[in-house]
């Protein structure tokens, strides 16, 4: 009783163990599986503010790089614009960006101007469609917008601010009047970009840049969910960043240290020495101004103040284009979820199996001690089996030597006697024999066709006297049409022998038993049916192990060794065949070897 309550605490405290290991890993793998989402959400969105920053510094140097004073318009001197141009041209990575410029006066009927490359001027402009949409949205308070989207074209404002205008004053807000006193708007610059640029350069580069690796998809979607530049799986978004947002805090910067050498080294009013951001984003909005933001940028000439350049911007929530980036499972955070449920998987599979392989050892264990106690009983009942044979014989033996009887008959009594001992106790080491064999895998059988009816005639003629000092009653029941099978004649006979002694050893005082052999299923099925004590249902499944033997049937004192039926298993398997029992207890039992036809 001690061990068993050891054994089953030990057993308690391993699934304690595990269920506790179990536990602090779920725990374990959900918080490092939160720390890893946090970092991947946060890795993606800068990848993404950076992916839109790139993009959006290409938008922007094509944007203010060509801010100029309205004198350079009026005067008609291309010479700071070309500069400009030049300067912009060598510096992008992509010049094919730009496609043309055009320049309108804000008020009047005057013709637009269209830059010539090649002459480096302005020239009049063919008219078009698209060019008196641009002039018309763009000379319009409540429809300007810095960004024409479904013309691909910026519209940057040339402000009439004479030298004298050296600051902007910062009003307090009241209602109905502007927050930041904008100087009159002369005209209108229309930058005309290049969609092929933007759709097969600039979108493509920077993918790959920042998400070539497949980790991540990059779309872009226009602001009534339409797809521009490639398109996403479902709604989720990993990260999204705007852009075109045309915000000056990162451009190139017109410097002169290239222009001085183009223009000998001397120095000009007009040519820009230097350049400081003075001020960035005033974010005071006025009725009339809408939801356009203002800001200033200030170029400083040594000390002196130069001309401000005005421009507007769109925030961030009108921003035309949206750059969108979904992780390829569909969804970072889907991906880290099935990692989770993964890594978990994994995990508490190697506790599954280590729970298992610890269950193993314990009912291995538990089985090696149930068969080494079965081994003992073997041990003993063998020895009781074979003691009262050789008693038998002890005591013949020595009336016959010691001359107690003189009579032929009683010494052929005795002789008999000892006969009928004899081969009780050389057919159990026979049955030893065969056992270990067959466990040893040395034994040997000699498969020949065989009639089954003639091997059940061999056993019951073999059982024949057990059968008559019993008084039993044998039916057959052997159908005519069975096919002969290959079988081993004498093992085949020996496991039929041995259903036929256990039925009648445990008869239960009914001396009646059945042996029957039918085909089915290109099958041959023998059956060894009694009435005897039956076996309970919880020993039916291990009557076939070596040893084994019901409690009912030790404590009844039935004498036995418990290798019967185990060899009866080791010979139909042998066959190819099998074996399987049907009993109920104080009913009786049908055993029944099923083996292949020939």
């Amino acid at each position: 009783m001690k061990r068993s309550w050891t054994t089953f605490l030990l057993i308690g405290g391993l699934a304690l163990l595990l269920v506790t290991l179990g536990v602090l890993q779920y725990r374990g793998l959900t918080q490092i599986s939160e720390a890893d989402a946090e970092k991947a959400h946060q890795r993606v969105q800068d990848e993404t503010e950076r992916f839109a920053a790139d993009f959006n510094r290409e938008i922007q140097n094509a944007y203010f790089n060509f801010q100029t004073d309205a004198e350079v318009w009026k005067n008609k001197n291309w010479r700071p614009f070309n500069e400009r141009y030049l300067y912009w041209r060598d510096k992008t990575t992509y010049p094919d960006l730009i496609s043309d410029f055009y320049f309108f006066e804000a008020n009047g009927d005057g013709q637009p101007l269209r830059y010539d490359r090649e002459a480096q001027s302005f020239v009049p402009a063919e008219p078009s469609a698209a060019l008196d949409d641009v002039v018309n949205r763009s000379r319009g308070e409540k429809t300007f917008k810095p960004f024409l989207i479904d013309l691909y074209t910026l519209v940057l404002p040339v402000h009439d601010a004479g030298p004298e205008l050296e600051k902007i004053v910062i009003r307090r807000s009241e209602p109905g009047r502007p927050v930041v006193g904008m100087p009159p708007k002369f005209g209108f610059l229309a930058i005309k970009l290049n969609e092929a640029a933007i759709k097969g350069q600039i979108l493509p580069d920077l993918t790959t840049k920042y998400f070539g690796d497949g980790g991540f998809q990059a779309a872009v979607i226009d602001k009534a969910g339409q797809p521009v530049f490639q398109t996403l799986k479902g709604v989720d978004r990993d990260a999204t960043a705007p852009l075109f947002t045309l915000s000056p805090g990162n451009f190139i910067e017109f410097k002169n240290k290239e222009l001085l050498d183009s223009i000998g080294g001397e120095r000009r009013s007009n040519v820009i020495v230097d350049s400081h951001v003075e001020s960035r984003t005033f974010t005071g909005v006025s009725r009339e101004e809408g939801k356009q933001k203002t800001f200033k940028i200030e170029l400083r000439n040594g000390d002196e103040p130069r001309t401000p350049m005005l421009a507007r911007t769109i925030p961030d929530g009108d921003s035309p284009w949206t750059l969108a980036v979904q992780h390829s499972s569909g969804s970072l955070d889907g991906y880290v979820a099935s990692t989770l449920r993964r890594n978990l998987a994994i995990g508490f599979g190697i506790l599954f199996l280590l729970g298992a392989a610890v269950a193993a050892i314990i009912i291995s264990s538990m089985r090696a001690r149930a068969l080494a106690q079965r081994q003992l009983d073997f041990v003993s009942s063998v020895s009781h089996e074979f003691r009262t044979p050789l008693a038998v014989i002890y005591s013949a033996g020595e009336n016959l030597a010691d001359g107690v009887t003189k009579e032929q008959s009683q010494i052929s009594s005795y002789g008999n006697l000892i006969k009928g001992e004899g081969k009780k106790l050389s057919s159990m080491v026979e049955q030893i024999l065969e056992f270990a064999g067959a466990r040893s895998g040395k034994q040997k059988y000699n498969f020949q066709p065989v009639a089954i009816g003639d091997v059940i005639d061999d056993a019951v003629s073999q059982c024949r006297q057990l059968i008559d000092e019993r008084g039993v009653e044998v039916e057959h029941d052997i159908a005519a049409d069975l096919p002969a099978i290959l079988a081993d004649k004498r093992a085949l006979s020996q496991a039929m022998q041995n259903l036929i002694a256990n039925s009648i050893k445990y008869s239960n005082g009914t001396p009646w038993l059945r042996v029957t052999a039918a085909n089915g299923d290109g099958k041959v099925r023998i059956t060894v049916e009694d009435r005897g004590i039956g076996i309970a249902k919880s020993d039916v499944r291990q009557i076939f192990e070596p040893f084994y033997r019901a409690k009912d049937v030790v404590d009844a004192q039935i004498h036995g060794n418990g290798l019967g039926l185990a060899l009866v298993k080791q010979i139909a398997e042998a066959h190819g065949g099998r074996v399987y029992a049907e009993s109920e207890a104080g009913v009786g039992s049908k055993f029944t070897v099923e083996l292949p036809q020939r």
